[in-house]
């Protein structure tokens, strides 16, 4: 039975297999282009729990979460209540997003950004620098080992952070072989798009310490923050609960008061 990532990705990599663009010109243009922002270091000097605060205008499962959102108001929202990195959906069918969205986000502020998409070849992850994005989301569960293995590769050549996206122990498998250093495990579950609040929690002791741990989706205020702090998370990546918020800045800064475990390097 066909499920919302089997949609999505057929999307991206039929876009892909009509790109015509040569890989070795558009790495030449990547690699000219601004020097990226520290992204895990951002993460890593956190003085507590890092927030990724994301710009996220529809979800596939819930519809429109925030028609009028203004990429650059957000942003600074975000960053005055203390958010470390931002990140950013660029997918345009499933999420609303866009490059440009990015774009403004990213001038709006000093925070290092993560483009939020569905990377399935070299050539997207060349975009992700040249359209400003400071680190690129890999999603094991819709990569094979040599895809993930090569584009994390290459990402890594063009100084790009690299956030590995797993959902379970095999996928953690794959994400430390190709020594991943920033790790994101996702509650949601991309076939249902269910969220189980206990994965995260659950998958936090086999990480290891050297790496930055990341919990993606189902944060919904300060006490998940709490639980995942004390889970042993140094950041967590939140969307819908800040994009609905009536206070973003507060909503961020709430999050940022709980105390997280101290990471070198």
């Amino acid at each position: 039975m066909a499920t919302y990532l089997d949609a999505i990705l057929a999307l991206h990599r039929a876009a892909a297999a009509a790109d015509d663009r040569d890989p070795g010109w558009l790495r030449s243009q990547a690699e000219a282009s601004a020097s990226p922002r520290g992204f895990r270091s951002a993460l890593v000097e956190s003085d507590g729990l890092a927030v990724i605060a994301e710009v996220k205008r529809r979800s596939p499962s819930k519809g429109d979460l925030h028609v009028d959102l203004d990429p650059q108001v957000l942003a600074r929202s975000y960053a005055a209540g203390g958010a470390s990195c931002l990140s950013v959906l660029t997918d345009v069918e499933h999420f609303g997003g866009s490059p440009a969205d990015l774009a403004a986000a990213r001038d709006a502020t000093e925070l290092p950004v993560l483009r939020k998409d569905f990377t399935v070849s070299g050539l997207d992850v060349c975009d992700a620098r040249l359209m400003g994005a400071d680190a690129v989301l890999l999603i094991a569960a819709a990569l094979d080992d040599a895809e993930l293995a090569e584009l994390h590769a290459l990402a890594t050549a063009l100084d790009l952070a690299v956030l590995v996206e797993i959902h379970d122990e095999a996928e953690l498998d794959r994400a430390l072989a190709i020594d991943a250093d920033l790790i994101g495990v996702n509650q949601r579950d991309l076939d249902t798009f269910e969220v189980d609040a206990e994965r995260a929690v659950r998958m936090a002791p086999l990480i290891p310490p050297n790496v930055v741990r990341v919990a993606e989706s189902g944060v919904r205020g300060p006490d998940d923050a709490r639980r995942l702090a004390d889970a042993g998370y140094d950041a967590v990546l939140v969307g819908e609960s800040l994009v609905t918020a009536g206070d973003p800045e507060a909503a961020v800064r709430a999050m940022r008061a709980q105390p997280a475990r101290r990471l070198d390097g």
